[in-house]
């Protein structure tokens, strides 16, 4: 049985079985696109939503262990019950955002090697099918769809809360049972439902199920747009930075850029979702590690100098359960008409990043299906648009309805600690590979390979240290559910385990 639970399938069996007609996604996105895709996710909740968020940092109701970062946990023992949340950044969320981009960096080193040679859909899942065997590639596969449909929770929480402060500037007042989620952590649970998230992740399921040409197109035009309004913001604002509200610059210490890092990681995932659309690429082995290299740069640096700039022009302490930060520092300051603006680019980029995030979820729902793992009607494509209709539209719902029960903090925290482990099974994967099939073409390879992915191993681990003790308490609970379901339907319908069984007769 335990060879089984670790049988890999061959980059060449997954190759050809994206080959299969009835399977075969359309091949239409270059460098351009798939980098456009990469700023699309990773650009937007993080700067317009999680600056505040990661800076002032959390507070809750009651004390609990299960609040306190797992880092203060070992560290203190019972004593951290004390911690009423998690301390913020200050200022130095310029650094947090700056060292999880150098993190962040070192996986996509990874991720681009393993994506030139396997450019197939199903990011990390796909890479430890090919290295790590059956089981694992179903936990990574199970976390991913994690990772993608909680990241979309949170972003369609924050579009809600963005979608209230432009009506709002246009004296417009969106009921409050209509406009916030049902749960957050300051007043727990109330009869609301957030709305126009649930409807805004509709529309772009809808989008995504008429073709990923028209997604992608959309999708470069509001990047486009959310830059600019980025811009805007930036050159704006910069003329009423206080360096007064700069001090002291790490009002908690090393903790505090820690626990703003564990937050604001959830911002840079996006760049993982490029390689979900491997299959969809016309010249994978060169335009993937491109796009995914490329979209890391570009929105590291307007990462940090949104949060240099955002916390120059006001004291951090006011962004305490904000979910438009950047909003309220403009209307503060007087920039109603700047604040319009940049409202409408960040409802852009919230809508960019839903999109992406969308069809990557899909296309691990669909990657999972054809390997027989998930029902297989999950990998059935639209004989018209060439796209996973069913695993589209199953992902929408699945976002969709928790997207107006649940808070942005509680969603980001889980989105993050399924990331995280991830990244570290990809950069496992690459080392396996460069030891199991060291002479495979690579068009890219990891420089110093045997450096830089147990790196992002170990920095990994240290950003998941973080995070609340209770959010590790549901990753593991969510691990526990997905193993069950493996070894009672997965494991007996496996497409490989039914392949090598008909090899053997």
């Amino acid at each position: 049985m335990g060879s089984q639970l670790f049988r890999t399938k061959s980059i060449d069996r997954l190759i050809a079985d994206s080959e299969d007609p009835e399977r075969r996604l359309r091949k239409t996105l270059g460098v351009l696109a798939l980098t456009a895709l990469g700023v699309g996710a990773i650009i937007g909740t993080g700067i317009f939503i999680l600056t505040g968020t990661a800076a002032a940092g959390e507070v809750v109701q009651d004390a609990s262990l299960l609040k306190a970062p797992l880092l203060d946990v070992l560290l203190h023992g019972k004593a951290a019950v004390s911690v009423m949340g998690r301390p913020g950044a200050g200022p130095a969320i310029a650094l947090s955002f700056f060292g999880v981009a150098m993190v962040c960096a070192l996986a996509g080193l990874c991720y681009a090697e393993l994506a030139s040679m396997i450019p197939i859909a199903g990011s990390a899942y796909t890479y430890t099918y090919a290295t790590l065997g059956e089981l694992v590639a179903w936990i990574i596969g199970w976390d991913l769809i994690l990772e993608y449909a909680v990241s979309n929770m949170a972003v369609a929480v924050g579009f809600s809360a963005y979608v209230d402060s432009l009506l709002q500037s246009f004296g417009i007042h969106l009921p409050a049972a209509l406009a916030t989620p049902a749960y957050t952590p300051q007043g727990g649970w109330h009869l609301n439902f957030n709305l126009p998230g649930f409807i805004v992740v509709m529309l772009l399921t809808w989008l995504l199920v008429k073709g990923i040409k028209e997604s992608a197109e959309a999708n470069s035009i509001m990047v486009g747009v959310k830059l600019v309004a980025i811009c805007i913001f930036i050159f704006a604002a910069a003329k009423y930075i206080q360096p007064a509200n700069w001090k002291p610059f790490m009002p908690n210490g090393w903790q505090g850029v820690l626990t703003g890092g564990s937050i604001v990681f959830f911002t840079y995932i996006g760049f993982d979702s490029v390689s979900t659309a491997a299959e969809e690429c016309k010249n994978p082995k060169r335009d993937l590690p491109l796009g995914i290299l490329f979209s890391l740069l570009i929105c590291a640096v307007f990462y940090v100098t949104v949060a240099i700039v955002l916390t120059g022009i006001q004291p951090y302490k006011i962004f305490l359960g904000d979910a438009a930060p950047v909003a309220t520092a403009l209307k503060n300051i007087g920039l109603d008409s700047v604040q319009r603006v940049v409202t409408v680019g960040a409802l852009t980029g919230m809508i960019s990043s839903l999109l992406v995030f969308q069809l990557g979820q899909a296309r691990v729902w669909f990657a999972m299906s054809r390997d027989g793992l998930l029902p297989r009607t999950f990998s059935k494509v639209h004989p018209r648009y060439r796209t996973p209709y069913v695993a589209t539209w199953v992902a929408g719902i699945f976002v969709g309805i928790p997207a107006g029960i649940f808070d942005i903090g509680t969603l980001a925290d889980l989105s993050n600690i399924g990331t995280l482990f991830a990244f570290v099974l990809v950069s496992i994967s690459v080392l396996v590979l460069r030891r199991t099939q060291p002479d495979r073409p690579r068009s890219f390879r990891v420089p110093m390979a045997w450096l830089i992915a147990p790196l992002s191993v170990f920095f990994c681990f240290i950003l998941m240290a973080g995070l609340p003790l209770e959010n590790w308490i549901r990753f593991i609970v969510w691990l526990a559910i997905g193993l069950v379901i493996y070894f009672t339907y997965s494991r007996k319908r496996s497409q490989l385990r039914d392949a090598e069984a008909s090899e053997g007769q």
